[in-house]
């Protein structure tokens, strides 16, 4: 978990989150939470009464550290999405937790921060369409489920063909990146879903998971992407969302290393961005 600690910490010392643009979220509640969750569920894992197969299945060991987390999670993607809505972007330094489902967690993932956040901006008058747009190595299988009967919210799920989870989801738009793929093709794979994406959807906000378990050192990735890579991908993203007048914000998603301070940097690549296209 100290990930999110060094994500914070690497951009203070960039000068890039200030006490001026860093908001920190509190708890979410019951009622945001089971937009998109059975509340039995909601209750079991808070209650610390899941048992031994719903535990490995989330992967993480219970204890009130992730408790806390999870909760903060989702709010903190709300809260992310509303600032995008008034400044054109903004980036929360956690979120992703995409293979939650709606009564199970699973793949590292408990509570499903971005379908939570759709479910919750599309009660917004203002909020017509929600382009989820998912460029984590792994399928978002957890947020493609839940969304499933929510046509205002259009998952896209940019992914390696040959990794978790091994049976997939259903996406509006699923694009199966092959295994070892270099930067080129990727971002022509990127390029052409993205522009597919936004003419499905015609969306009012774009939720963008910007996992770096793309990268090329990553453990669980399989894929061959650079750090060079994985900065163009982003500016390729967020640029196309700014030039549209769409507001972006932007989730952390996967990103794995027995090193966390190199994690913490590669996952800072998208606040750069951001801070560079929109001058903020």
């Amino acid at each position: 978990m100290q990930k999110f600690r060094l994500l914070h910490e690497c951009l203070k010392a960039k000068g890039l989150a200030t006490r001026a643009n860093t908001f920190r979220p509190g708890k979410a509640k019951t009622s945001l939470l089971t937009l998109a969750h059975c509340p039995d569920y909601i209750q079991q894992f808070c209650s610390n009464q899941l048992d031994a197969k719903a535990i490995r299945r989330m992967g993480l060991p219970w204890s009130k550290e992730l408790l806390a987390r999870s909760l903060i999670s989702p709010a903190g993607t709300l809260l992310a999405a509303h600032y995008a809505m008034h400044y054109g972007v903004a980036c929360h330094l956690a979120g992703g937790t995409h293979h939650a489902h709606f009564n199970y967690g699973s793949g590292f993932c408990v509570l499903n921060d971005l379908a939570i956040t759709a479910k919750a901006l599309l009660a917004a008058p203002e909020i017509n369409r929600v382009l989820i747009f998912d460029c984590d190595v792994h399928q978002g299988d957890g947020t493609a489920s839940i969304l499933s009967n929510t046509p205002e919210a259009f998952t896209c799920s940019v992914h390696c063909d040959k990794n978790f989870p091994a049976r997939k989801a259903c996406s509006d738009l699923d694009v199966d990146v092959p295994q070892g793929t270099t930067d080129q093709d990727y971002l022509d794979i990127v390029d052409r879903a993205l522009q597919l994406a936004f003419e499905q959807s015609q969306p009012s906000i774009v939720l963008y998971d910007a996992g770096v378990d793309v990268y090329t050192g990553d453990p669980l990735g399989l894929l061959n992407i650079s750090l060079a890579g994985i900065a163009q991908r982003d500016r390729l993203v967020m640029e196309y969302c700014k030039n549209r007048g769409v507001p972006v914000a932007t989730v952390i998603g996967g990103g794995y290393d027995k090193n966390d301070a190199a994690v913490a940097e590669r996952h800072a690549i998208a606040v750069e961005v951001a801070v560079q296209l929109f001058d903020c």
